[in-house]
């Protein structure tokens, strides 16, 4: 007997504790494939918001760069005018020319401007006719809500009038006797 290092009965509790370390660390390790996907999975969810977000960043900075770069070509041409304006100046002729260009202007601002007004002015005149129309739509179905309402409470005040005469008749046409009043009152409590 003594030769093994386990006996029968040890080599059962032994194999049976080897399947439990076994299925403990199967279950642990499940336990932290399940939480290792739900980080990957909401680190996912973060680079995916960050990456949106530099994307809308980048679109704004585009903007940013392209209207800055519209100012200073505008900003050069300005320089490039001014300098002529000097020039012009110097020689005596632009001034004329610039005059000229000012009351051309001038014109063509007061023809806008009156053709503008004359158009706004009917604009204005149009939209008033169109929220007075709405107005009478909306005048003409409130009476009509009105008109059905008081119809309706008319019919209702009718009806409440009706009501408690057949009840009154019918109590004044009971011979009431005191013995008789408990047995009236269920009769009503199991009608009502």
């Amino acid at each position: 007997m003594g030769t093994g290092l386990c006996t029968r009965r040890q080599k059962g509790l032994l194999q049976t504790g080897f399947c439990l370390v076994a299925v403990a660390c199967l279950a642990s390790g499940a336990f932290l494939y399940n939480h290792l996907q739900q980080k990957v999975k909401s680190a996912e969810a973060l680079a995916l918001k960050y990456k949106q977000q530099q994307e809308v960043l980048s679109a704004q900075l585009q903007v940013v760069y392209e209207h800055r770069s519209r100012l200073e070509r505008s900003l050069q041409k300005e320089r490039g005018e001014h300098k002529k304006t000097k020039e012009g100046k110097v020689v005596g002729l632009l001034p004329e020319v610039n005059l000229k260009r000012r009351l051309l202007k001038t014109a063509e601002y007061a023809a806008l401007e009156r053709a503008f007004s004359v158009n706004q002015h009917e604009d204005v005149k149009k939209q008033l006719l169109d929220l007075q129309m709405q107005h009478n739509g909306l005048k003409l179905e409130h009476r009509k809500i009105t008109e059905t309402h008081n119809q309706k409470y008319s019919q209702l005040q009718r009806e409440k009038e009706r009501v408690p005469l057949p009840l009154l008749t019918l109590w004044n046409s009971l011979p009431i006797d005191t013995w008789q009043v408990p047995s009236l009152y269920s009769a009503l409590g199991r009608t009502g």
